[in-house]
């Protein structure tokens, strides 16, 4: 990506371009030198190499490849994926059963799954309560108990807890222990064997402690915030009945300051979920840290992701058999059920790019030149004549444990192009749908200019008209299917030009509310695919919901799940608009 201040790095600009879109001197200072925002991730890497799933009773991890580049011009997996997989999340619903089913711990929040809670639930400013002292603090088997004491003892050393933070409870377990087989054997089957302490983890008496504060949000980086042996539902309940919800699994929180930090989930939202995987993300640059923090605490946190359910059309078809993504399916592993356990989960089978997702340019290019020279005639075919019109078409072997985070965030510039729907021409077979030309982004940046570091998102309503429940057969969805089978007119795609001059502009990272970037036509979408790629361009697709965006100062999060091997995929986009009207959860 070109940038126009050679000498500062992509996180620098980011930081800049707040100062500028702001031009607050509460937030760069008018004499004060700004330093570049530190982005931190706090996710373990899931792989079926190392122990990112639960080990009983839990479905393992697949990654399946179903599309490569030789075949398609770009690359596709499956996911055969738990809930519960490497650093998740629990809901409510987890461990706290639905009130009318009469089974023991039942209440109201057992009907709050992962869907349901609300978006400014997942972020907050961290306090990191440091426990790694107390790590293996614990008999074969059993785990230390972090008690209300533990709390108070950080609270006379640096302030009272409260609404809008997040608790983390940092031990030091996961940086320790989380490792490939049989080394990984330590991080949850050999505490369970009792062959070794468990993770230290808090008391039901704690989460009790903490929800009298105010704090619904907390993250352990331990496997559980459950203790061994016998205390793990209790704790899971204290919590789960006062609307709490927490990160197990997270790692690497030694890197956050005490407090002032700003943390959020981006979690995978699983219709009617017991919480789900996700990515958790940080941010320690104090200016822009106590901005979102801010933001956060006067719950200012939009929900900019479609949810992923059976019934709705989140995996990619395809323009003919052959082309569909793995079909997204949710099976119930346990429910509340005294043979399995007191506790609910779901299993998943489908497309890693399904709902909301990032494509990272591996997505689309080769891994190198001779990935191309062994690929199908089709696909050189179509190479050349990207090749003749827009120069050597690039490679990537990026993969998603590695794309830095900061290509996936920014200050979020909206670019309303409603106004195509309606414009273009299409007939059965021959899928079309408007186009948005270099010209439309110059007549637009002249009345707000486009600023390195942005998160650029195009605003067609194309989720907000069309996202709706799949109709019987033989009817297609109007929002996949009739597109692509030309029956109606496609989503607007972001012309080369126009990607062109967004990357002249500095901007490193696109979003759109439409399935995809590059429109419905086959051939162009090709094309457009590798323009951006090559272009080391940064694409979220099928967000929603931008109208509650468009006219506020918002910052703009997304990131995919963390699977090894993958080329992005989905996740959660949040965006964080300064105090106004109540945002919908």
């Amino acid at each position: 990506m070109k940038l126009p201040f050679p000498s500062c790095s992509r996180a620098q600009v980011v930081l800049l371009t707040v100062c500028a879109a702001t031009a607050s001197a509460a937030l760069c200072g008018a004499a004060e030198p700004v330093s570049p925002p530190a982005v931190v991730d706090l996710s373990l890497t899931v792989a079926a190499d190392l122990p990112c799933v639960w080990p009983v009773g839990m479905t393992p991890l697949a990654v399946v490849p179903t599309a490569t580049f030789d075949r398609t011009g770009r690359h596709r997996d499956m996911l055969v994926i738990d809930e519960h997989t490497g650093t998740q999340w629990d809901a409510p619903a987890h461990f706290v059963p639905p009130p009318d089913s009469g089974l023991d711990g039942a209440g109201p929040m057992g009907v709050v799954t992962g869907d349901k809670v609300p978006a400014w639930q997942f972020c907050g400013e961290a306090c990191v309560i440091d426990l790694t002292k107390h790590r293996d603090a614990a008999a074969p088997g059993e785990s230390f108990l972090i008690g209300p004491e533990h709390v108070r003892e950080w609270e006379i050393a640096h302030r009272p807890v409260g609404p809008g933070d997040v608790v983390c409870f940092r031990t030091g377990y996961s940086d320790a222990y989380y490792k490939p087989f049989p080394a990984g054997e330590r991080f949850i089957a050999d505490a369970l064997r009792k062959r070794a302490p468990g993770w230290a983890a808090p008391r039901p008496e704690t989460m009790t402690y903490l929800a009298d504060r105010g704090v619904t949000t907390l993250a352990i980086d331990g496997a559980s915030m459950g203790p061994l042996p016998n205390l793990a539902v209790a704790t899971h309940r204290a919590g789960g009945n006062r609307g709490m919800v927490w990160v197990e699994c997270a790692t690497n929180l030694g890197s956050l300051p005490t407090t002032g930090g700003f943390v959020a989930i981006l979690a995978a939202k699983h219709a009617g979920g017991s919480g789900g995987e996700c990515r958790m993300v940080a941010i320690t640059e104090p200016t822009l840290a106590a901005r979102l923090n801010a933001r956060s605490k006067a719950h200012g946190v939009v929900d900019l992701s479609v949810t992923l359910d059976e019934n709705l059309p989140i995996v990619w078809p395809g323009w003919g058999p052959g082309e569909e993504g793995g079909r997204y399916i949710a099976k119930v592993l346990n429910a509340f059920s005294k043979e399995r356990g007191p506790f609910f989960a779901l299993g998943h089978l489908f497309d890693s790019f399904a709902g909301t997702h990032v494509v990272l340019p591996s997505f689309s290019l080769p891994a190198d030149r001779a990935e191309i020279t062994a690929a199908d005639p089709a696909i050189r075919a179509a190479v050349a004549t990207y090749e003749q019109a827009h120069g050597p078409l690039g490679t990537s072997a990026l993969r998603t444990a590695a794309a830095p985070l900061e290509r996936m965030m920014g200050p979020a510039h909206v670019v309303d192009v409603r106004d195509l729907v309606g414009t273009a021409s299409f007939t059965a077979g021959k899928p079309a749908g408007p186009i948005v030309t270099r010209a439309i982004l110059e007549r637009h940046a002249r009345t707000r200019p486009f600023r390195p570091g942005e998160a650029v998102l195009f605003q067609t309503g194309h989720t907000d008209r069309t996202f709706r429940p799949m109709p019987p057969l033989p009817e297609q969805d109007a929002c996949l299917a009739m597109p692509l089978a030309g029956t109606a007119e496609g989503w607007p795609a972001v012309a080369a030009d126009a990607l062109a001059y967004l990357a002249e502009q500095g901007v490193g990272l696109i979003g759109t509310d439409a399935p995809s970037l590059s429109g419905v036509d086959p051939a162009l979408a090709q094309q457009l695919d590798w323009f951006a790629a090559s272009r080391e361009l940064t694409v979220v697709a099928m967000l929603t919901g931008l109208e509650a965006i468009a006219d506020r100062e918002a910052f703009f999060l997304f990131a995919p799940i963390k699977i090894a091997g993958t080329r992005g995929g989905y996740g959660r986009g949040l965006a964080l608009v300064e105090p106004g009207p109540e945002p919908q959860p």
